[in-house]
């Protein structure tokens, strides 16, 4: 989505900054700009800055430098009452002694609006959230997950233009999580809202967002829809912080029309990757390869690059066999064998041949391979 253009726009971060202890940054001269109904999603793991952007974009935490517009408006000074913004927590935030009705009418209620039309934007909030038959509960005779709507629907009842979502779904099981993140997805497409959402978990990233923002130590390494940030990370922390990755290490032998010739560690063997971000021969890398883009015994041109690996375990996972092989130096190299066509006829302790082609490698920066978890 393009995002520089006047007007197309609900928030700017304009050389943003954050300290606690007036020396280190927490954010480090952000600048972003998030579109008028988009759905963005803030993801990278604990203590990379996430956080501390939405509280400040919330009023919650004061910018140490730079500005944030709202609409055009910079609103450093605006108190978070005052800024016109839904906010949806992990902890719900619901008062215990109001029922369901009345914890959505409470926002309404403080702006003055007419019983009637509190009325009815509480049933059309509750209907939202597919919980009509339950205006009059309370937040304790609800599931996590009906407290969450409720909460989603408290955010929305009021009809902001931006609504802030910190890690709503920390607090609930699997398959209830993944539930809400359709619920959620659905309802920003349908009212068209924007949305501002941080999580660590990049699965809800990918799921609900129209653009992630990738950060770490107070940075945006990458910022782009899903389905580019999956297929074209621009550095290892991307390649490897979203999606299941197999990461080989090497030296840069040759570069030539965007293709590098990689010597692997601890085979020797010579593979080609397409170019990223390395630039000369010498230089030290780290290949990218998914899982599901490493092709078992490939035959004739089905693959560039081929290697011997052996085969340490097979998790049969239904749809396809998850096999964890050691692959030039790395024991834990996977390949996911699609399971059309019955089990794979690998067996732990045999050799195979893996093989795949040089536009699925992608040859990476050597340096931040350490500091990434696994």
């Amino acid at each position: 989505m393009p995002n520089d253009a006047a007007g197309d726009y609900i928030v700017r971060f304009e050389n943003v900054q954050k300290s606690y202890d007036g020396e280190s940054l927490v954010v480090k001269n952000l600048n972003l700009n998030v579109e008028t109904g988009e759905f963005l999603t803030m993801l990278g793991p604990s203590g990379s800055g996430k956080t501390t952007c939405l509280m400040m974009l919330a009023g919650f935490e004061p910018a140490t430098n730079g500005e944030i517009y709202l609409k055009d408006t910079p609103i450093n000074k605006v108190p978070p009452h005052k800024r016109g913004i839904g906010m949806v927590f992990q902890n719900y935030a619901l008062f215990p002694h109001m029922t369901v009705a009345e914890n959505l009418a409470f926002p309404l209620e403080v702006r003055g609006m007419s019983k009637s039309d509190i009325e009815a934007k509480v049933k059309r909030a509750l209907d939202m959230v597919q919980l009509p038959q339950m205006a009059g509960r309370r937040p304790g005779q609800l599931s996590g997950g009906q407290q969450q709507r409720v909460a989603v629907a408290r955010a929305l009842v009021f009809e902001p233009d931006l609504v802030l979502m910190d890690e709503p779904l920390g607090a609930l099981d699997k398959n209830l999580r993944e539930e809400m993140q359709y619920e959620i997805k659905h309802i920003h497409e349908n009212l068209g809202v924007s949305v501002v959402y941080v999580t660590h978990d990049q699965t809800e990233a990918l799921t609900m967002s129209n653009r992630i923002a990738v950060f770490d130590d107070g940075i945006i390494q990458q910022l782009a829809p899903p389905d580019v940030l999956y297929e074209e990370p621009v550095n290892a922390f991307c390649a490897y912080f979203i999606g299941e990755n197999n990461r080989l290490y090497g030296t840069i032998k040759e570069i030539k029309d965007g293709t590098c010739t990689v010597e692997l560690d601890g085979s020797g063997k010579m593979v080609k990757a397409k170019q990223v971000n390395v630039e000369k021969a010498g230089e030290r890398t780290t290949l990218s390869l998914r899982p599901e883009r490493v092709i078992v015994d490939p035959e004739g041109e089905a693959a560039t690059n081929a290697l011997t690996g052996k085969v340490q375990e097979l998790i049969y996972l239904g749809d396809h066999i998850r096999t964890r092989m050691q692959v030039s130096g790395n024991e834990d190299f996977i390949v996911k064998i699609p399971n059309a066509h019955g089990h794979a006829a690998l067996k732990v302790g045999e050799e195979a041949t893996v093989g795949w082609v040089t536009e699925d490698c992608r040859a990476l920066d050597a340096t931040a391979h350490e500091a990434i978890p696994d």
